[in-house]
């Protein structure tokens, strides 16, 4: 949908010439190609991305579809321009609702479906997850840092920035928000209980998510590896607000709540497991309720040290991952042609690519993540491209044969499996 900058095609060249495998290369250049070759819809300085065969924006898709175009933008004007477009189209959006998840190009009154919840024209979709907040804010941090620009810092995102804060903060003691969502002739997953409140939570200092990454319904409302999310964007919201916006009662907003959040994840989110030792849960609800599980979409727990939140050597986060890669996870599976984590979002025995890729990128050992390589590669459905799952003994049988933040993902696996 844009033309492809001589910069981006240059990047290519100097990735694919280190790679040895011929279908690998091919692969790699598809999927790095594929968010501006078919998402990208841009008019002047205004960016809007679809998150591939559906027509709207997710905040989190649209962030995550252009993360491997961020070691291009300090020197391609090109780039720089897409990715400063894409935050400020992004910050708008969570002006108009921050507890909306994906957003319409124009207020067209266009949507998934009539559900009972505020509604808005330009609302696609008002599934509110704490990840979809926290994907614009990773953004901009990490455009400001690849870069040294701050232009995107303005007073729409200082706006945008105080309704965040104002939104968790509110949902740190749940049954004082505005927020409901109910939907009718769907899956238990695909609407909140209790009059669209969802199921009761006790305070516990994180703050509460109606839907998971997957736009799936939390079990329990407080979804440990978003919460983990939001600890590490608030962190870098107090360096944008002291370095760059030179606002130190912003700065420690954000470094108290950080810290509440933080407080109640190392209260609530550890448990002890009588194999894996202390390992994180998945979801907890401040009552007692723990889900130990992990789930293909990122934020996950399989993804906290991609995302910032602990190191890999974390000796909590390597019980976790033994849990979370092993039959004790309902949602990990193992077949002829792979093994990796799903989703209950997709049918049972399908494993994600993003799985598979966020696996590697948070992997200690080389070895393993070339086998993961050799495993997406041979399980592309013989497409040339990620989708959302295969079947673990088919891969020819997949979900969403457009899928670009999933070949986005892979993009950063093959370059990350150079160094």
């Amino acid at each position: 949908m844009m033309d492809i900058p001589l910069a981006v095609n240059d990047y290519i060249r100097g990735i694919t010439d280190q790679l040895s495998d011929e279908k690998l290369k091919t692969m790699f250049r598809q999927c790095f190609l594929n968010t501006l070759e078919t998402t990208v819809q841009q008019d002047g300085d205004d960016v809007f991305i679809i998150t591939g065969d559906i027509p709207a924006m997710w905040l989190r898709d649209s962030s995550a579809q252009v993360r491997q175009y961020l070691p291009l933008a300090a020197d391609s004007l090109e780039i720089s321009g897409l990715l400063a477009g894409l935050i400020r189209r992004q910050i708008n959006c969570i002006n108009i609702d921050p507890y909306a998840n994906a957003f319409n190009k124009e207020a067209n009154g266009h949507c998934y479906h009539l559900d009972r919840t505020e509604r808005n024209p330009q609302v696609w979709e008002r599934k509110y997850e704490i990840d979809s907040l926290c994907y614009p804010l990773q953004l901009a941090w990490l455009y400001w840092k690849a870069t040294g620009r701050t232009e995107v810092f303005d007073t729409a995102f200082v706006e945008a920035v105080n309704r965040i804060l104002s939104l968790w903060t509110t949902e740190q003691t749940h049954q004082n928000s505005p927020y409901y969502f109910e939907r009718d002739d769907c899956p238990p997953s695909d609407t909140l209980p209790n009059d669209g409140k969802g199921a009761p939570v006790g305070d516990t200092g994180m703050t509460w998510s109606g839907f998971r990454p997957s736009d799936d319904a939390c079990q329990y409302g407080y979804l440990i590896p978003a919460n983990m999310f939001a600890v590490v964007v608030l962190g870098y919201l107090s360096e944008i607000a002291r370095d760059v916006l030179s606002n130190d009662e912003l700065a420690r907003q954000a470094d108290h709540l950080a810290a509440q959040i933080d407080e109640g994840i190392q209260t609530h989110g550890i448990v002890r497991h009588p194999e894996y030792g202390d390992i994180y849960a998945y979801e907890v609800d401040g009552l007692g309720g723990v889900n130990l599980m992990d789930d293909a979409n990122v934020p996950s727990l399989l993804s906290i040290p991609y995302l910032g939140y602990c190191s890999t050597d974390d000796p909590i986060y390597q019980n976790t991952r033994r849990f979370i890669l092993s039959e004790s996870n309902p949602y990990f599976y193992a077949g002829s042609a792979a093994q990796g984590i799903g989703s209950p979002h997709t049918p049972e025995d399908y494993i994600w690519h993003i799985a598979l890729a966020v696996q590697g990128l948070t992997s200690r050992d080389h070895a393993e993540k070339q086998a993961l390589l050799s495993t997406i590669v041979r399980t592309d459905g013989g497409t040339g491209f990620m989708h959302e799952g295969f079947h673990k003994d088919a891969p020819e049988q997949y979900t969403r044969p457009w899928f670009a933040w999933a070949n986005s993902i892979f993009s950063q696996l093959v370059v990350a499996s150079l160094s």
